[in-house]
């Protein structure tokens, strides 16, 4: 059983072009191809016509049962009125966290504009994904997306979930000091590399992992994420696989640690016998 908690369907190659439908359909495809039960989807700092809105995102994925939201926000785009339409989302059992993307966007994630964000966060109970580490585009400012910065907001905001996303890549060492240090923040493993991985920089992140797991992170604090499309599900599986780590913790990253943070609605017999999700809204 897999949960995948950090996809997206944004046209990478095209903002300008409509593609919603053609890369939900993908990504559904990919999904059966490697046995993954269910997709979080993360919406875009970004609201163009290749990047969908969450609300168009969550209009596109109502009927399917195998897909929930994590509502992007921008730290220049939201209003009250958004927060108001994305707390609907959360009530409703549509969208399942917020994401932030310090770094894509210049700012710190202890930015005081952000306070009502992590209000929301805890009134509604969710996590709050944090993008950290590298950027896909070269314009990024990695200043800005250092995972001891997460550090800050989980003290100051003790009440919210936080997820640092990417393993705070290259910075993993100092992702594994946050995520011990504070009850409130777990990590995702996702975006780790573009397309598939080479042998040369599996070998190096399997090492990464596996000494993370073994000397610094419970694996009750990691998820599992490919970033789909821009990291390859099939390798992503693949190296999982590989990593030496005990069946009952890969359990925990594949997707016991999901169903919980995000509260996802899951039959308690399919948590112990494998069996196929009972998916209720």
């Amino acid at each position: 059983m897999i949960i995948d908690c950090h996809t997206h369907i944004n046209n990478y190659h095209n903002e300008e072009t409509d593609s919603i439908k053609e890369c939900i359909d993908k990504l559904q495809l990919e999904m059966r191809r490697n046995r993954i039960d269910l997709a979080l989807v993360l919406t875009s700092y970004k609201d163009t016509v290749g990047r969908p809105s969450t609300r168009r995102a969550v209009e596109a994925t109502r009927d399917l049962k195998n897909v929930f939201i994590v509502a992007g926000i921008s730290i220049t785009g939201f209003t009250p009125e958004l927060l108001e339409e994305i707390r609907g989302y959360i009530n409703e059992g549509v969208v399942k966290g917020l994401k932030l993307y310090p770094g894509y966007e210049p700012y710190y994630p202890f930015d005081q504009k952000l306070r009502p964000i992590y209000q929301l966060a805890e009134e509604c109970n969710v996590p709050v994904m944090i993008h950290s580490g590298d950027t896909y585009t070269p314009k990024g400012k990695i200043k800005y997306s250092h995972p001891l910065h997460i550090d800050d907001v989980a003290v100051d905001h003790p009440n919210v979930n936080f997820v640092i996303c990417h393993v705070g890549n290259p910075w993993i060492r100092d992702c594994m000091e946050v995520v011990y240090k504070n009850k409130n923040v777990y990590t995702d493993i996702s975006g780790l590399v573009l397309g598939n991985f080479s042998d040369r920089f599996e070998s190096y992140m399997r090492k990464q992992l596996q000494e993370m797991l073994l000397f610094g992170v419970q694996p009750d604090k990691v998820l599992f994420g490919t970033d789909w499309p821009i990291s390859s599900m099939e390798s992503y599986i693949n190296f999982m696989q590989d990593l030496k780590i005990p069946e009952k913790d890969s359990k925990k990253i594949m997707y016991e640690n999901s169903v919980k943070l995000f509260k996802l609605s899951v039959a308690e017999s399919s948590l112990h016998n494998g069996s196929a999700f009972s998916w209720l809204r």
